[in-house]
């Protein structure tokens, strides 16, 4: 049987391969699971005997009701009681799941993906990721036969009333710089940032500039958002703002534009924060975490820097894992994911846009200007199409042509092969001191991974 998780949860079409069954099915199985034994503990001081508790939180797609109310159905079921907390960001319920002393958190979102799909994520107790470990166990006790509680036994679910104004009191006391005078344009992609976004921003001192933030259920993502940044650039230049932010539909990961219209990615914003972080001696053992997608940029800067960057696979998890290992104080994706783990469990898209902001107001600079002290090599990639993504990725004639190709590069680029982590693809990127060489040699090199 297949794993049912993947990469970052349960993902799939709504009420298609996600259905309200299987919601209702992983959330009793989840409570068997992460809250086994906590059935006869205290919980948030209260007596002895209550019943876990779990946090529920959901973008605003329209699917998301229907999820929301299995998965509530399925904790209750289980013995646990359900804290919905409404549409929020992703971070917020990794927070509010430590927040509310919860036994784990639910987040119902499909992230950057279009309305039709769905997902479901788990964080265990404190707000953290699940371990595949875990994941491995819930996808067991889906399987396995279990009693039902009955009568006073059965779990409730009840709504929290302060779950936004927890979260944004917790992002007012994560960055004290204040951001008056800053205009700042923010895409919500009519996502679970609509209203917290905005409304952190304008605590903080901004004057905010909000557009797709109008959720109406159907267009969230849609053309909008982290991965359509054409629209928030020439609202930044419409509005002669100071800077523009873009999160995605569950606000987990932030973009950002410049004064002038240009993208600065997440690579660019992990070493304006770096260096903030460097310079203020908050940056643990001087490293920074980023996965091996990083361009060669990022690493020429921060060795310029005096900064060690550490290198994993590709997913915020794996980041997640080497940040909690090594305790170090940042790290992040180019897509914008980023993670300070003294601020947050997991990738907080709001936060970062805060962050990013304060270094411009507390250094008086243009976020061009900071952004600069990270050159982009010029990168290619091709996404190849093949019958066996893992055979074709070892074959003697791609690594063959792999060496050619770094022999080529001569220490002035790097070439990455890369197998799909969901689709039967090999990911051919390579990174050049000009964009005709790069794309001449990832040309090359797909073209011999795609007659294996």
């Amino acid at each position: 049987m297949a794993r049912l998780f993947g990469t970052d949860g349960v993902r799939g079409r709504a009420n298609d391969q996600l259905t309200p069954e299987l919601a209702l099915d992983l959330a009793s199985a989840a409570v068997r699971v992460l809250g086994a034994d906590t059935f006869d503990r205290p919980n948030q001081g209260e007596a002895v005997g209550l019943r876990p508790r779990v946090v529920v939180g959901r973008d605003p797609r329209a699917s998301g009701e229907l999820l929301e109310a299995a998965v509530c159905a399925g904790l209750a079921a289980a013995g646990a009681d359900a804290v919905r907390v409404g549409v929020v960001p992703t971070p917020a319920v990794a927070f509010l799941t430590a927040d509310y002393k919860a036994n784990f958190g639910v987040m119902i979102s499909a992230s950057h993906n279009p309305m039709p799909d769905n997902g479901i994520k788990f964080f265990a107790e404190g707000g953290h990721k699940l371990s595949d470990a875990i994941e491995d166990a819930i996808e067991d006790a889906m399987r396995a036969d279990h009693p039902r509680p009955t009568g006073a036994e059965v779990g409730r679910i009840v709504d929290a009333a302060d779950a936004e104004d927890r979260y944004l009191a917790h992002l007012a006391q994560t960055v004290t710089t204040r951001l008056d005078g800053l205009t700042i344009v923010v895409d919500c992609a009519h996502g679970a940032a609509s209203q917290v976004g905005p409304a952190a921003y304008e605590a903080a001192g901004a004057n905010v500039i909000a557009i797709y933030a109008e959720p109406d259920g159907l267009n969230i993502n849609d053309g909008c958002g982290s991965t359509h940044l054409e629209k928030l650039q020439a609202a930044v230049l419409e509005h002669g703002a100071d800077l523009g932010l873009a999160h995605d539909g569950d606000a987990d990961r932030c973009l950002a534009v410049d004064s002038t219209g240009a993208i600065v990615d997440g690579d660019k914003i992990m070493a304006v924060l770096a260096l903030a972080m460097h310079e203020a001696g908050e940056l643990t053992d001087n490293v920074l975490v980023a996965t091996v997608m990083s361009n060669l940029g990022l690493h020429i800067a921060m060795d310029q820097a005096g900064i060690d960057l550490k290198v994993t696979g590709v997913g915020d998890r794996y980041v997640l894992e080497e940040l909690r290992a090594g305790g170090y104080a940042l790290g992040g994706e180019q897509s914008g994911h980023i993670v300070i783990p003294a601020a947050g469990t997991t990738g907080d898209g709001v936060l970062t846009g805060l962050m990013l902001a304060a270094r411009m107001a507390s250094t008086g600079s243009r976020l061009a200007d900071l952004a600069s002290v990270m050159m982009v090599l010029p990168q290619e990639l091709i996404n190849v199409k093949v019958s066996d993504k893992h055979a074709v990725a070892v074959a003697d004639s791609v690594l063959d042509a792999v060496k050619v190709a770094e022999a080529e590069l001569d220490g002035y680029g790097r070439i990455l092969l890369r197998p799909s982590g969901t689709e039967q693809l090999v990911r051919v990127m390579v990174e050049a001191p000009t964009a005709e060489s790069a794309r001449g040699i990832a040309e090359r090199v797909a073209k011999v991974v795609a007659s294996v």
